[in-house]
This record gives C-alpha cells, structure tokens and sequence, in this order.
C-alpha cells in the first residue's frame, strides 16, 4: 500500500444498472485498507426500490447537492445541503431524492473480505 491515493469520483465509471441513480465506488482506487468513499447521485424525485444494511460496516453521509430523504428502518428522515448522517451497520437504509435531485459522498469503515451488505426492499411510507 503506497501513502497516499488519489481519484477523481466522476472518473469512475457508475456501477448502477439502475435508470435515474449513479454509484461510482473508489474505495479500490484508494488502495484503502479501511475507508471507503462513493459517490450516489439520485435523479430528481427518484426514489430506491432496494434498500441495504450492513453486518459490520459503519457509514456516513454527506449531501453535497439537492435534497431528499432518508429511510431508516420504518423512519423518514429529511436531508438538506450539508447535512451528514451516521448509520449503524445493521439499521436498514434507502434514500428518496427530492425535485432537484439529491447527491451523496457515503463514507464507510473497513469491508470485509466478499462485503457485508444485506440487500432489503424498503417499506416507503405512504405519501398523503
């Protein structure tokens, strides 16, 4: 491991399969044995029909444009510019942009060896 790495999040190609999401991923070009760093951009009013948590792994968000909502378990949260929320590994999590969209920097802690992500479908409550 050298002593220190550098990449540009928009050089990495998304590895979203999903219309209306980007998922660029650097943790590998970090050559980072404990952090993890990734870029989400959610098209406007998009919302996650998958949801994830984690066995071990902590992570952070950071909304860097636009706004939404988090999902946390049964829970909505509002996200606003700025905002950073910490989520324990096992709450489940998905996220709702909001109408000019929502972009995140997701910072996690280390990975274990094949990942400890547990893919959910989320429960959206039901807008009135």
């Amino acid at each position: 491991m050298s002593d220190y790495s550098k990449v540009n999040l928009l050089k990495i190609e998304s590895s979203s399969q999903t219309e209306g999401l980007e998922a660029r991923f650097a943790r590998k070009y970090l050559d980072s044995r404990d952090l993890g760093v990734s870029l989400f951009r959610y098209a406007p009013n998009y919302q996650s029909k998958n949801a994830h948590s984690h066995k071990i792994q902590e992570e952070a968000y950071v909304v860097v444009e636009g706004s939404g909502h988090i999902l946390l378990n049964n829970k909505t949260e509002e996200l606003r510019l700025w905002d950073v929320i910490r989520v324990s590994p096992e709450v489940t999590r998905a996220f709702e942009a909001g109408p000019d969209g929502l972009t995140l920097l997701a910072v996690g802690g280390p990975k274990p060896e094949g990942g400890d992500g547990v893919k959910q479908t989320p429960e959206w409550p039901t807008k009135q």
